[in-house]
Parts: C-alpha cells; structure tokens; sequence
C-alpha cells in the first residue's frame, strides 16, 4: 500500500461511489480515522473491515486486508490474485483434470495407506500437496472475486 491508488480501503469506497464524509458516516467513524486508513498511517480493526465490506459491497475487501496486513493469513492461506472469472474457472478445468489424469487422488491414497509418509514417498507427497494448493487456491480467487455474497450484518447472506 506504496500509495493512495493502490489503498485497498480508499478504492473500495470510491468504486461504491461514496465520498469520505458519507462512509465515515455508515462506518460509524471519524472522518479521520477513514483518511488514515486511506492514507496507510492507521489499519482498521477487522470490524471497520467488514462494515466497509458491507457498506462498499466489496467481497474482496477482507481478504486483501488479511494479505495486507497479516502475515499469520500469509503463510497459511494461498497469495490470491484477482483474475476474471474465465481465467479462474479455466485455470480449475486445467488443475482438475491434471490431477485426475495423473491419477494424484490413487497416489495420495496410497502414500496415505499405513498412516506413515516415509522418505520415498516424501516427494511425491509434496507434488501432491502442491497441486492441491494451486486447486485451493484457484477456487478461493472464484468465491473471493467472482461469486461470494456479502452478508448481511447478521452474518447471513444478503
């Protein structure tokens, strides 16, 4: 977040059209603690995150604040890039039918077999592993940026 344009929370709300004032306002903060997350010298509580998520209609908006600013969700969670939904729903044919014609599921299924991943079976694993998360990955990018629902304050989806 080098610069205004690329602050995650400044074009969330300008992409729903609203002015500082007006999502300070049905955030329920300061004009100034809005221009501070817009300007990188404060980052908002995961609460202020999911208001903004709601009130911009912005998806996204969380996820992009956890790769932001959490490098706990980093290390765990896949780096997800925005693509356009044919690209993702392609990349997924592609990694699916790869890991289906490589017979990865038997393999996995094998290695799994006695309950040990020994010294042998240490690599293989690992492709496994990998091709998995290129999956996981590719299906997270398809929710977070092309299909999830904002929930409503409840937690329920709008």
């Amino acid at each position: 977040m080098q610069n205004d344009t690329r602050n995650i929370y400044k074009r969330a709300r300008r992409n729903a059209g609203y002015t500082q004032e007006a999502a300070a306002e049905m955030l329920n903060v300061s004009v100034e603690s809005l221009r501070a997350y817009e300007t990188d010298r404060r980052i908002p509580a995961g609460d202020v995150v999911l208001q903004m998520m709601i009130c911009y209609n912005c998806h996204q908006l969380p996820t992009q604040h956890l790769q932001e600013t959490s490098a706990l969700f980093n290390s765990v969670v896949p780096r997800l890039e925005e693509r356009s939904l044919l690209a993702i729903t392609v990349r997924i044919y592609n990694r699916l039918r790869s890991f289906q014609e490589d017979n990865r599921l038997d393999r996995l299924l094998a290695i799994a077999e006695d309950g040990v991943i020994d010294d042998q079976e240490r690599p293989e694993f690992e492709a496994i592993i990998s091709d998995l998360r290129q999956i996981i990955q590719s299906g997270l990018e398809l929710d977070v940026f092309c299909g999830g629902q904002v929930p409503n304050r409840k937690g329920n989806s709008a």
